[in-house]
């Protein structure tokens, strides 16, 4: 009889047994039937074994482990005879994967908790710039929020930099996925971007008329230095690739900061082929925004400079 045989057949004779004495399974050698010769190495691993899959219920009687009981106690008593960095490799070897898994789960859930914490927290004004270059305008956010926050009004300005925004790029349509989001989630109240970003808030109808929220002559002077763009929103796009005007509208959605303090400063350096001409910088109101009186003081300060 093989030693693995010898073992199954105990593992047997303990399932279909009610009542168990000390006998039932071999301790040492005298259980080990006359004939077969073991080690005292197989001797013990047999009974490790053995005692891996019978276990007793509430009630004394043996009865067979599960194999999740059966996988935990032997991955615990090797680790138990492990040391040191062994045990931190045993670890590695065998719980890498779930390790992993529970690293993204927490990663995922923080995200999430820090999403919903952003969104509970009191915003003032929310200002989203893409710029047409790789340049960063901390320096007059900087100054624009000093005097904002000087009022004693309650609440932050965020001033996010970072959202990527380029028709170029492979990855638009996660870009375009991301500003929606933002939009609907009331997280926008301002956009400075270049043409693409604000053909998308355009097809969103995402753009409030700036000529209803300004007073007459605050329109008049913008219209006269052409800064005032008059644009078409809410076009659709169907299968075929044709463009579907049924319900678009026409306003005044957009400033043109080109030719101001700010798009001198900051709309610049573009890397342009040969003929190509810079592409313009464009300040909007997002028409869901929460905080109109803040946007326009944005709007405003940025066109007096």
């Amino acid at each position: 009889m093989s030693k693995n045989e010898y073992i199954n057949n105990e593992i047997d004779r303990a399932m279909h047994t009610s009542k168990f004495s000390d006998d039932t399974i071999p301790q040492d050698s005298r259980d080990i039937p006359s004939g077969d010769s073991y080690s005292q190495e197989e001797i013990d691993a047999s009974s490790d074994l053995t005692g891996d899959k019978v276990e007793e219920d509430r009630h004394g009687r043996k009865k067979k482990k599960s194999i999740f009981r059966q996988e935990l106690d032997r991955d615990y008593r090797t680790f138990s005879r492990l040391h040191g960095k062994d045990r931190l490799r045993f670890i590695w070897d065998y719980f890498r994967y779930k390790i992993i898994a529970a690293i993204i789960i927490l990663v995922i859930v923080g995200i999430f908790a820090n999403l919903l914490y952003q969104g509970q927290k009191p915003y003032r004004l929310r200002v989203c710039v893409v710029l047409n270059n790789d340049l960063y305008c901390d320096q007059w956010f900087d100054s624009f929020i000093e005097d904002l926050m000087s009022d004693g009004a309650e609440g932050d300005v965020d001033v996010n930099q970072d959202q990527p925004f380029d028709y170029d790029n492979t990855y638009y349509n996660v870009q375009e996925l991301e500003v929606m989001t933002t939009v609907s989630s009331m997280r926008m109240d301002v956009a400075i971007c270049g043409p693409d970003m604000y053909s998308y808030l355009l097809s969103l109808n995402a753009c409030m008329p700036l000529d209803t929220v300004l007073s007459t002559e605050e329109v008049d002077s913008l219209l006269s230095a052409n800064m005032l763009i008059k644009s078409t929103a809410n076009e659709k796009i169907n299968e075929d690739g044709s463009v579907d005007d049924s319900e678009s509208v026409e306003g005044y959605f957009a400033i043109d900061l080109s030719d101001t303090a700010f798009g001198e400063e900051y709309n610049g350096e573009q890397e342009l082929e040969d003929g190509e001409d810079p592409a313009p910088l464009y300040a909007v109101i997002i028409s869901n925004t929460r905080h109109l009186d803040d946007s326009l003081t944005l709007l405003r300060s940025i066109v007096k400079e």
